[in-house]
C-alpha cells in the first residue's frame, strides 16, 4: 500500500516515505490548501523532528509562514486550526501504530480533513509528478512558535466533571495525552506509562488491540478503580476498562455518551458501519431521531456529521466525535465525558460494569483480522453467499454489512493496514459462533 492513504500519510518511516516526501508535502500544501500560515503540531515519535523540520522547510520555502504550537495531541492541533484560524494545518503522528511508523494528518479551514476522496489524491499527484521551484530568498516563509497549551487546557476543563467520588487508573501509552492528562485528574487518577517516550516502552500505543490493555486492565483491579482510561499514542482515541478489569468494546461507549448527550438534547448520532445493535437498540431508547450508520474513518465521519448535523458520533475503532468540538475526535473530551457519568452512576449506586452489561443484548465477535491478498474475491465471494438467503438489509458503501433477523456481518478492507476485517454479530453467542465459522471457510479459500 502507498503511503497517502483514505485518511492521511502513513507508513514505516525511511522504508514508505522520508524527509524528502515530508519536504515535498510542505512545499505543495499551500498549492493544494491557499493560505498564509500552516499552523503544525508534532508527536514524541523519534523521527518526528526530522519531518517537522523538512516539512517546515518545504512549507517556507513555498512561501508560507509555519506556526510552530510543538508537541500536540492530534486533536489539539484540530483545536488549534480553528483557534488560530488556519486554512491549513499538518500534525505529525502515526497514532496508534507502532514505533517505526509516522505521518501526516492534514486538515483544512474548520479542522475538515482532507482525505483521499477531499485533496489526498491531489497531493500525492503534485509530490510525485510537479517540480520543485522554491520562491527567491526574500519571500521566504518564516517559522513562528505559538503557546496554544493553556488555551486548549482551558477548554477541556469546561467538560471536567467532579472526580471527588471516583478513583480511576489512567494509562496515557507513553504517548501525547500526557501533556494534559495530570493537568486535567490530578490526584484522582493514578497513572502508567505516564512519561512521553516515542520507543513506547510500555506497550504499542494501541489499546484497540486488547494485549496492550493487559497493564490498566490490572491496575485498575488493583487500585480498585471505578474505572480505567487509556489513550492511544496521539490522544485521538480512548479506551476503557470496567471496575472488574474488563475491556470495554468501543461502540459500546458510543451509547455510554448518548447517555449524556441525549439528556440534554434529542438529535441524530452518527455510528460506524461495524456498530453492534446492542448501541444503536440503546441509543434509539435514550431517544436518538436518528442513528446514522456510516463508513469508517475520520475523514468520512466527520464530514457526515457535519452534514447530518449530528450531536455526535463513535466508531468501533474509539474515536468519539462531537459537534461541540468542532465534528472532531477527541480521546480526552470523550474520556471527561464518560467519566461524568461514571461518577453520576456511583452516586446512584450503580457501576459502570453494570451499565455495559445492561446496553450488551448481542454476542459480538468484534474485529477479526484476515491477511491475504486475494481481498476483493473473498468479499465478493461472501457477497455472493449471503446476498441471496434473503437478508433484511444489505449496506455497501464501506465493503458490505449483510443483516438477517437474528444476526449481522460486516466484511471491509482496512483503509491503513493489508487487512480483510470481519465484525459479525448474532442473538446467542452459539449461532455467532456457527456464522464465524462459516464466514472463515469462505475466506480461507483465498489465502
Amino acid at each position: 500500500m502507498g503511503v497517502f492513504k483514505a485518511y492521511d500519510i502513513r507508513g514505516v518511516y525511511n522504508r514508505d516515505f522520508n524527509k524528502e516526501t515530508a519536504y515535498k508535502v510542505g512545499f505543495f500544501l499551500p498549492k493544494l490548501l491557499p493560505c498564509k500560515y500552516v499552523v503544525v503540531g508534532r508527536d514524541v515519535r523519534l523521527t518526528s523532528d526530522e519531518i517537522f523540520e523538512n516539512l517546515c522547510r518545504g512549507i517556507n520555502d513555498a512561501g508560507v509562514d509555519v506556526w510552530n504550537i510543538g508537541l500536540a495531541t492530534t486533536p489539539m492541533v484540530y483545536f488549534a486550526t480553528v483557534f488560530l484560524k488556519a486554512d491549513a494545518s499538518v500534525q505529525i503522528t502515526a497514532s496508534h501504530n507502532p514505533k517505526e511508523y509516522n505521518g501526516m494528518k492534514i486538515s483544512r479551514s474548520m479542522a475538515i480533513p482532507v482525505g483521499g476522496d477531499t485533496g489526498l489524491k491531489d497531493l500525492e499527484r503534485m509530490v510525485n509528478e510537479l517540480e520543485v521551484k522554491p520562491v527567491d530568498a526574500s519571500c521566504r516563509g518564516k517559522i513562528i512558535e505559538k503557546d496554544i497549551h493553556a488555551d486548549y487546557l482551558n477548554y477541556q476543563k469546561q467538560f471536567l466533571p467532579d472526580l471527588s467520588n471516583l478513583s480511576i487508573t489512567v494509562d496515557t501509552s507513553n504517548g501525547m495525552s500526557n501533556l494534559y492528562a495530570k493537568e486535567l485528574f490530578g490526584d484522582h487518577a493514578k497513572y502508567i506509562n505516564d512519561t512521553m517516550d516515542g520507543t513506547f516502552p510500555g506497550h504499542e500505543p494501541n489499546p484497540l488491540d486488547v494485549e496492550n490493555c493487559r497493564q490498566i486492565m490490572a491496575a485498575v483491579k488493583k487500585n480498585g478503580s471505578d474505572c480505567g482510561v487509556i489513550y492511544d499514542g496521539d490522544a485521538d482515541r480512548v479506551m476503557f476498562i470496567d471496575e472488574r478489569g474488563r475491556f470495554i468494546q468501543p461502540d459500546y461507549v458510543t451509547a455510554v455518551l448518548g447517555m449524556y448527550y441525549l439528556a440534554k438534547e434529542k438529535g441524530s448520532v452518527l455510528v460506524d458501519i461495524r456498530t453492534s445493535r446492542s448501541t444503536t437498540e440503546y441509543l434509539q431508547k435514550l431517544g436518538a431521531t436518528k442513528v446514522l450508520v456510516w463508513k469508517v474513518g475520520h475523514a468520512f465521519a466527520k464530514m457526515k456529521i457535519r452534514e447530518e448535523h449530528c450531536i455526535f458520533g463513535g466508531e468501533l475503532a474509539g474515536h468519539y466525535y462531537f459537534r461541540d468540538f468542532n465534528n472532531c475526535d477527541s480521546g480526552i473530551l470523550a474520556s471527561l465525558i464518560v467519566l461524568q457519568t461514571v461518577a453520576e452512576l456511583k452516586r446512584q449506586g450503580k457501576t459502570l460494569g453494570q451499565l455495559i452489561d445492561e446496553i450488551v443484548a448481542y454476542a459480538n465477535s468484534g474485529e477479526i483480522n484476515f491477511k491475504l491478498e486475494q481481498k476483493d474475491e473473498a468479499i465478493q465471494a461472501l457477497y455472493d453467499k449471503y446476498s441471496k438467503l434473503n437478508p433484511t438489509a444489505i449496506l455497501d458503501f464501506d465493503g458490505y454489512r449483510i443483516e438477517f433477523p437474528t444476526w449481522w456481518f460486516n466484511v471491509r478492507k482496512s483503509n491503513t493496514e493489508p487487512y480483510l476485517r470481519i465484525v459479525a454479530e448474532a442473538k446467542t453467542q452459539a449461532e455467532l459462533d456457527e456464522k464465524i465459522a462459516d464466514l472463515k471457510a469462505i475466506i480461507s479459500q483465498f489465502h
